[in-house]
């Protein structure tokens, strides 16, 4: 068996790229003009590349001062459990470090058992102080 050469680029997917990762991993759907809009809101992105196709991503979104979420951490099914997972968050963890101010906000909502994963680089479940919610434009 062929070993897969995997790299990281500092960049988010295309769009087309974008939605068929998010499939693929079994994410909520977006239309594609809402992901279009959505992906110019990226602070950072990351892309896993293995022989030329986009096999993984993640993303930071926020305002870039105060807060920050986590979201968009992808990989394909074929390519999953081999650390790529755990790639796209040190690289995003690493830039929240080096670029976000102190004192800022950074946030993720967790899918189990994804939540180990973030877990393993100083994220903590807010509750009971806090919980997590959410809402989704339905027309």
């Amino acid at each position: 068996m062929q070993k897969q050469n995997y790299h990281l680029e500092p960049q988010a997917p295309p769009l087309e790229d974008y939605l068929r990762l998010r499939h693929e991993a079994g994410l909520s759907p977006f239309t594609p003009q809402a992901a279009t809009i959505g992906l110019k809101g990226t602070f950072f992105g990351v892309r896993v590349v293995c022989d030329g196709e986009i096999v993984g991503m993640g993303r930071i979104i926020g305002d870039g001062g105060c807060f920050f979420q986590v979201t968009d951490i992808a990989v394909q099914p074929a390519h999953q459990g081999k650390g790529l997972g755990k790639k796209i968050m040190a690289a995003l963890v690493a830039h929240l470090k080096a670029h976000a101010p102190e004192s800022a906000y950074v946030s993720l909502i967790a899918d189990v058992p994804a939540n180990r994963l973030y877990a393993q680089f100083g994220f903590e479940e807010t509750a009971p102080r806090s919980l997590g919610m959410a809402m989704k434009i339905v027309r």
